[in-house]
């Protein structure tokens, strides 16, 4: 990085001995959305050159594994290795590191090489968001975290929402470390569901019985889902309003004569044009971009700038 680009951060890490300033990034976010726990089995994807392993494996004290197409020069406790998180042998591996339980907590702060075109990068971080997210569901135990970096552009909202359809918690945050002129954001999601269903589905049903506050209770899988206004006996179409993970809420959109074959009706996620982003978005004040759009605040790194990002 030109001496010019060094910051505040830079300097920090340099003087505290981490490998990046995105460290900086990492501790913001624990403060903030506390997603890391003494004892986590922690992947990071993407790691090179290191900066967000060396903070997590100070947090958790646990097992701490980082992986990345570029070879991750040792860190003291933390497990490393090339890989393409793509690659069913990457999964394997990292199961095998994390035992069968899974892991706990996913981090990636990973970005595309990037070519100044705003439209083509923003694409391609997308692309590698959606392979880090694939992989965070093979991995994660049930209520684990996920933290992704995300640049701010047209397909944003729908990778929120994608994520959002998995875990009970997502918001988004960019901490301070962020610079003010990036149009990055992380998607912080915590506690994965492996419910057999999803919020905004619909599915047929028939009421078993009533619980103490007088709801119906369905059962799809054997997951426990409460409706109300309903009575024992029953059969409706319900749509899943939210999804806890040992149970779920519904609505009912119409009562039927009998169950139809097949009780779950293939509809996609319903929640993105229903719940504004706003409602889900921090970001610290000092860091807020200045211009109108992610595009307005896109500028490429200079040479070698990616790697203190």
């Amino acid at each position: 990085m030109a001496r010019n680009q060094k910051d505040y951060f830079y300097d920090l890490a340099q003087k505290e001995g981490y490998r990046s300033r995105a460290s900086y990034k990492l501790k913001q976010i624990q403060q903030h959305s506390n997603i890391i726990k003494r004892g986590d089995t922690i992947v990071d994807l993407g790691a090179a050159p290191g900066g967000w392993l060396q903070v997590a494996k100070e947090l958790s004290g646990g097992r701490v594994m980082g992986v990345d197409l570029q070879k991750i020069s040792e860190i003291p406790g933390v497990t490393t290795f090339k890989g393409d998180i793509t690659a069913d042998s990457t999964i394997e591996k990292i199961l095998e590191f994390a035992g069968k339980g899974g892991v706990d907590v996913v981090l990636c702060d990973a970005a595309p090489n990037l070519t100044g075109n705003w439209a083509l990068d923003h694409a391609r971080g997308i692309e590698l968001n959606r392979a880090a997210f694939e992989c965070a569901k093979k991995i994660l135990k049930p209520k684990g975290t996920f933290v992704v970096k995300v640049f701010q552009g047209d397909m944003f909202k729908e990778f929120f929402d994608d994520v959002k359809s998995e875990f009970v918690h997502v918001k988004a945050y960019t901490p301070q470390a962020s610079r003010s002129t990036s149009a990055e954001i992380y998607i912080i999601a915590k506690k994965f569901l492996t419910a057999p269903i999803r919020k905004g589905q619909i599915y047929a049903a028939e009421i078993k019985e009533l619980g103490a506050s007088g709801d119906g209770i369905a059962h799809i899988d054997d997951f426990v889902i409460f409706v109300k206004e309903v009575e024992v006996g029953d059969i409706v179409n319900i749509k899943i309003k939210d999804v806890k993970p040992n149970f779920g809420f519904a609505a009912v959109v119409e009562k039927l004569d009998a169950l139809p074959e097949n009780p779950r009706y293939e509809n996609p996620v319903q929640q993105r044009t229903q719940t504004p982003l706003s409602a889900d978005f921090e970001k610290d004040e000092e860091t807020r971009p200045k211009g109108n759009t992610a595009r307005d605040n896109y500028r490429p790194p200079k040479e070698n700038e990616h790697e203190e990002e």
